[in-house]
């Protein structure tokens, strides 16, 4: 049975961002610069290409500009094998398909890097200009397809560990207060923002709070969109020059017992399931509420 929670629509056609799609960045290294303009102008149009004449160079690069999805790298070159260099490139991106280019036999050096995984595919020179775009494509395609499972791996682990952390707060929490630093690092982690704050209500005012990261200026008590999460009981999006911000009610059986805000420093996207989590979330926050106030009266 599918879930849906109508105050949540609205809050995701302004929440969530649509980015115009970046070309994917790849790197392509050879010694011999008419290879190199050749490479580049093969994949300049469908890629953001990074181009380096030797292996130092393309670590220098790498170091500079980060991961990228797909290296196409020479096998014979000067001062480092192509294989080397991949190799030294794998511990910091282990998810970065790696391409040789070889004109030689060098069977040993293709078949270790190749089993260790170090190599994705190896093409012999010349090649097919069509041959290699598809291949290229295709390691393109499963680059991304290893980040999308890294990333679904890592929410999965973050949702786990945010119900987890409101189920010991519930459980264990001596006090009110102490509940409040806890839940505040949940709710940051889980959904990587800069800055977590969860306030209290108590007679329709916002008293103590409990936060993680760095606030800066915030003050839900002068915020008119905290104001109006309490008065309508549903999530709200601050407007940001930069970054981005959402107050979320934390409410039980009709009444408000406190006020999440959650920010990011740059542009953010949360998906519609990350919203509904969201959203969920704050029920239990409400019921640990509850529970901690009843044990500590």
């Amino acid at each position: 049975m599918e879930y849906s929670i109508p105050e949540l629509e609205p809050i995701s056609r302004q929440f969530m961002t649509l980015d115009r799609p970046k070309k994917t960045k790849m790197l392509v290294v050879d010694d011999e610069p008419d290879n190199l303009d050749l490479l580049y102008r093969t994949f300049r149009r469908d890629f953001h290409v990074l181009k380096a004449e030797s292996g130092v160079h393309a670590l220098q690069l790498l170091a500079e500009e980060g991961e990228v999805a797909v290296i196409i790298s020479d096998q014979r070159m000067p001062e480092m094998k192509g294989t080397e260099f991949l190799s030294r490139t794998v511990p910091q991106f282990p998810d970065t398909m790696r391409i040789i280019l070889t004109g030689f036999t060098d069977v040993e050096d293709l078949v270790e890097a190749i089993n260790s995984g170090q190599v994705y595919k190896y093409i012999t020179k010349p090649w097919d200009p069509n041959e290699l775009k598809t291949v290229v494509q295709r390691a393109a395609e499963t680059y991304e397809l290893l980040k999308q499972r890294t990333e679904e791996l890592r929410r999965s682990q973050s949702q786990t560990a945010l119900l987890s952390t409101i189920v010991s707060v519930a459980q264990n929490a001596s006090s009110i207060e102490s509940t409040l630093d806890p839940i505040a690092v949940a709710f940051g982690q889980s959904f990587s923002a800069d800055c977590c704050m969860i306030q209290l209500i108590e007679n329709g005012a916002l008293t103590q709070f409990g936060s993680h990261g760095t606030s800066g200026d915030l003050d839900l008590t002068k915020s008119e969109r905290a104001k109006e999460a309490i008065a309508t009981q549903k999530m709200q999006v601050v407007p940001e020059t930069e970054g981005a911000q959402l107050i979320v009610p934390v409410t039980l059986r009709g009444e408000v017992l406190a006020v999440l805000s959650l920010q990011w420093k740059h542009t953010q996207s949360l998906r519609e399931d990350e919203l509904l989590l969201l959203h969920l979330s704050a029920q239990q926050v409400a019921l640990a509420l509850t529970c901690t106030r009843s044990i500590a009266a």
